[in-house]
C-alpha cells in the first residue's frame, strides 16, 4: 500500500518518464532504431513506436496507461504513436516539478485543471494553424507528396520510392464512396534483391506454388472451395467384404468415376482455375490436370476470404460445380518466381481492383518487417486523410505555435492553473527538441530560433533536419505536413494519460490470497484435500 506524494504520484511519474524516456530517442527520421527482443524470442529492429511498447511486457500500472493511450492511437489514426508518448512524457515530468515547487496532492488538482484547460485551448488554435488540404485523393503525385513524413520518419532516404508505391496502391483501390479500408492494401515480402525493386499488383500475390501442372491462366473463371478438394467420405462408417480381384476393380472404380464426374462438372461450368482451403487429394489433382484445370490450395482462411473479395467469387462449402454468379474472375492467374520465391499471382489489368498488394524484396527479414510498418503507416495516413483533409505543417512548426500561443492564454488566466497551462505550453517544445537531438544539433539553439521565426508571425516556419547546424525552414515549401486529425486526436489522448496518472494519489496492492501451495508432482493433491 502506498500513499502520498513520495510514494505515489513521484513513483508513477518516475515509471511514466521512463518509458517515455525509451522511446524519445527513436522520435524522427534521425531517430535511432530499438532492438527488442519479446517473450518469443523473437527478434524487432525498428524505431516504429507502437511495435517497440506491443512487445515490451510493460508491468508498472501507471505506465501500462501510457501504453494503452499510444494503442488508442495507434487504431484510431495508424501513427504518432511516439508524439503521445514523448508529449505525455514531458507533461509528467514538468508535472513533476510544479508537486515539487510545494504544491501537496490535494493540490494537484490545479494542475490537471490547468492541464485541461491548456487542452481544451490547443484543440480550439490547432484549426487555425491549418496550412492546407489535400485537393484530389485520386492524384498518386498529390498523394504520395502527402505520405512522405510518415514513411520518412521510419524509413528515411526511400521515402520518396516507397511513398510513391503505397499512393499507387491506395488511388488504385479507393471506392467512389470514399469509405477506405485499410486491409484492402496487402504486403507481400519476399528476401532478395533491394528495396528497389519492390512494386505494386493489382490483385494479390501468395507465396505458394500451384498444385497441378497448369501453371497459367488467361482470362481467368475461378472457383473457389472452403473444403478439401477430395472425394466425399460418409458419415458412417461400413464394412465392405470383397470376394476376387474383379469386385475390388470395380469397387475403387466407382469411386474414381465419381471424382471424374465432379471435376468434370466443375469444368464445364466454366471454371478454369480451382482454389481450395482444404488438402489436395491425389485421385482429383490427376482429374484436375486430365480436365486443363489450375489447381491452387490456401491454407489460410482469411486469405481465401480476401481473394474471394478481391476476384468477386463466392466460397463454396462443397464440391458442386459453381453458378456464374459464384464464379470470380481476374485477368490473369499465374505462377511465377520472384528471387527464389514461387508465387501464384492473381492479376487484374484494370485499376479498379478491391485489393492491391505492395511486393516488398529485400536483404533480410528484420529489413522488411521494417518496410512493412513504414507502408503500414503510409496506408492510415491514406485513410485519416479520407476522413479529413486538413494538414498543419511538421517539424515542431505545430508545436512551437501552439507552446506560443498558449504561454499567451496562460498569462491572462488567474489562480494556480496558470503555473500548469505555462508547463503545459512547454511541453511542446520537447517535439522539437527530441527532433534537434537525435539529429545532433543543439536544441536550445533551435528552438530560440524558432520562437523568433514564429514571434514574427511566420506559423509554418519548422526545424530543418537536413541542415548541419540548428536551421529553420519553411515546411509548407518543404513538404513536410502531418494530418491534422493526427496531431489532435494524439494532444487528446495524451493529456487524458497523463492527467489520470497524476490523479492516483494511492497504489494499493492485494496479495493473492493465502493457503498452503500444492507440493510439485502430486497430482492427487486436489482428492487428498477433498477427503
Amino acid at each position: 500500500h502506498y500513499s502520498g506524494l513520495e510514494e505515489a504520484v513521484y513513483r508513477n511519474i518516475q515509471a511514466c518518464k521512463e518509458l517515455a524516456q525509451t522511446t524519445r530517442t527513436a522520435y524522427g527520421p534521425n531517430g535511432m532504431n530499438k532492438m527488442v527482443i519479446n517473450h518469443l524470442e523473437k527478434l524487432f529492429v525498428t524505431n516504429d513506436a507502437a511495435t517497440i511498447l506491443r512487445e515490451l511486457e510493460v508491468q508498472h500500472p501507471a505506465a501500462k496507461m501510457l501504453v494503452m493511450a499510444s494503442h488508442m492511437q495507434e487504431q484510431e489514426v495508424g501513427d504518432g504513436t511516439n508524439f503521445v508518448l514523448v508529449f505525455a512524457g514531458v507533461l509528467l515530468e514538468l508535472a513533476e516539478d510544479l508537486l515539487r515547487m510545494g504544491l501537496s496532492v490535494s493540490e494537484a488538482s490545479y494542475v490537471i485543471e490547468g492541464y485541461e484547460k491548456a487542452c481544451k485551448k490547443a484543440l480550439e488554435i490547432l484549426p487555425d494553424l491549418v496550412c492546407c488540404s489535400a485537393k484530389n485523393l485520386r492524384d498518386v503525385e498529390e498523394v504520395a507528396s502527402l505520405l512522405h513524413t510518415s514513411v520518412m520518419s521510419k524509413q528515411y532516404g526511400n521515402e520518396q520510392f516507397l511513398a510513391k508505391l503505397i499512393a499507387q496502391a491506395c488511388v488504385s483501390i479507393l471506392p467512389d464512396s470514399g469509405h477506405f479500408n485499410v486491409d484492402n492494401i496487402r504486403v507481400c515480402k519476399i528476401v532478395g534483391a533491394g528495396i528497389s525493386a519492390s512494386s505494386v499488383l493489382h490483385g494479390m500475390v501468395f507465396k505458394k506454388e500451384t498444385e497441378g501442372d497448369v501453371t497459367s491462366v488467361k482470362d481467368a473463371k475461378i472457383a473457389v472451395y472452403s473444403c478439401p478438394f477430395d472425394g466425399m467420405i460418409t458419415e458412417t462408417k461400413g464394412t465392405v467384404l470383397i470376394k476376387n480381384a474383379e469386385e475390388l476393380m470395380n469397387f475403387s472404380k466407382g469411386e474414381e468415376n465419381l471424382m471424374d464426374l465432379q471435376v468434370k462438372a466443375i469444368a464445364d461450368s466454366g471454371a478454369n482455375v480451382v482454389v481450395t482451403g482444404g488438402k489436395v487429394a491425389d485421385m482429383a489433382l490427376h482429374y484436375a490436370n486430365k480436365y486443363n484445370l489450375m489447381l491452387v490450395r490456401l491454407n489460410s482462411k482469411w486469405d481465401l476470404r480476401r481473394l474471394c473479395k478481391t476476384v468477386s467469387a463466392t466460397a463454396l462449402p462443397r464440391l458442386t460445380p459453381p453458378t456464374l454468379e459464384e464464379m470470380g474472375h481476374c485477368d490473369s492467374v499465374y505462377l511465377s518466381e520472384v528471387g527464389d520465391t514461387q508465387v501464384v499471382v492473381f492479376k487484374h489489368e484494370k485499376e479498379d481492383g478491391a485489393i492491391s498488394t505492395i511486393l516488398i524484396r529485400g536483404s533480410t527479414d528484420n529489413l522488411m518487417d521494417d518496410i512493412e510498418r513504414a507502408v503500414d503507416d503510409g496506408v492510415n495516413t491514406f485513410k485519416v486523410l479520407t476522413r479529413d483533409k486538413r494538414l498543419v505543417p511538421g517539424g515542431g512548426a505545430t508545436e512551437i505555435e501552439l507552446a506560443k500561443q498558449i504561454t499567451s492564454y496562460g498569462e491572462t488566466c488567474p489562480g494556480l492553473d496558470q503555473y500548469a497551462i505555462k508547463k503545459f505550453a512547454e511541453a511542446f517544445e520537447a517535439i522539437p527538441r527530441a527532433l534537434a537531438e537525435n539529429s545532433g544539433v543543439k536544441a536550445n539553439e533551435v528552438i530560440s530560433k524558432l520562437y523568433a521565426v514564429h514571434q514574427e508571425g511566420n506559423k509554418n516556419v519548422g526545424f530543418d533536419i537536413e541542415a548541419e547546424a540548428a536551421a529553420v525552414k519553411d515546411m509548407l515549401e518543404a513538404g513536410i505536413l502531418d494530418t491534422y486529425l493526427g496531431k489532435s486526436w494524439g494532444i487528446k489522448l495524451a493529456t487524458n494519460a497523463a492527467v489520470t496518472v497524476l490523479r492516483v494519489d494511492q497504489i494499493i496492492m492485494a496479495k493473492p490470497a493465502g493457503g498452503p501451495k500444492p507440493p510439485s508432482g502430486k497430482k492427487d493433491w486436489d482428492e487428498d484435500q477433498n477427503d
